[in-house]
């Protein structure tokens, strides 16, 4: 069984310089040996230690790649009385628009009918 934290845990032993702990889904981590490491900086990284980085993790969209090297720096959960429930974004590949269709300006026809203006200002220019 994995490490039980509570947030003030996380937060106090976050507080100190030798750990970088933050909780990001519940899953507590601490990435002190990650932090030079971090493509955007190790500063981002310090900015949310000791809180809930749920949030600023999903707003930047990390990739695969990243949520797997995620798992070697886990050290514990949060503990079942101060667990929040994980919210996602709903993505949704259907685009609202669809239903009305795709806008002039917004389909193939605005750039067909610009190339055919601008060929016919073109030519009668400079033909």
């Amino acid at each position: 069984m994995s490490q039980q934290f509570t947030r003030k845990q996380v937060a106090e032993r976050a507080s100190g310089a030798k750990s970088t702990l933050f909780i990001i889904d519940n899953v507590v981590y601490d990435v002190t040996p990650f932090l030079d490491e971090h493509p955007g900086g190790h500063e981002v990284l310090v900015n949310v230690a000791g809180k809930d980085a749920s949030e600023d993790f999903d707003d930047i969209g990390h990739s695969l790649d990243a949520k797997t090297l995620m798992k070697k720096y886990v050290v514990g959960e949060v503990v079942a009385e101060e667990r929040v429930e994980v919210k996602r974004r709903p993505v949704s590949w259907d685009d609202q628009r669809a239903e009305d269709g795709p806008g002039f300006l917004s389909s193939w026809k605005f750039p067909v009918l610009l190339g055919i203006v601008a060929t016919v200002l073109y030519s009668y220019l400079f033909g």
